[in-house]
């Protein structure tokens, strides 16, 4: 009985993850999201908190050396070439907290980015 509830619990947290980065992508206020999806409110910022309080913890306890990266809640940011040399194109590197690089270009579209940050956000 106990694994069925953390099958249920695992299930309702992968659809709350896909919902609020589908409401990340919406453009539209959380209100008129939860609206339009006929969702509560409150329940809507109550499992927005529970993921980020997760997240966070498993940040914490995944924290690997000294790397700035790995700390829940920080962003750090390094010179990576002076002469832009190493980007190329593009206009920013986010270095991920499994040590993976995201090279983003200079001008991509909000939407885009947006779809990208969700789903790094589903596989967390």
């Amino acid at each position: 009985m106990e694994r069925e509830g953390k099958k249920r619990d695992v299930e309702k947290e992968r659809y709350w993850r896909r919902v609020i980065g589908e409401a990340a992508r919406s453009g539209v206020s959380i209100r008129r999201f939860c609206q339009q999806r006929k969702l509560r409110k409150s329940q809507f910022y109550w499992w927005q908190r529970r993921l980020k309080e997760r997240q966070e913890a498993r940040a914490l306890g995944s924290r690997r050396g000294n790397n700035p990266a790995s700390v829940a809640g920080q962003a750090t940011f390094a010179l990576v070439s002076e002469d832009g040399g190493e980007l190329g194109s593009a206009g920013i590197e986010l270095l991920l907290r499994d040590g993976r690089r995201l090279r983003i270009d200079k001008g991509v579209d909000e939407e885009t980015l947006r779809t990208v940050m969700g789903v790094l956000e589903e596989g967390c």
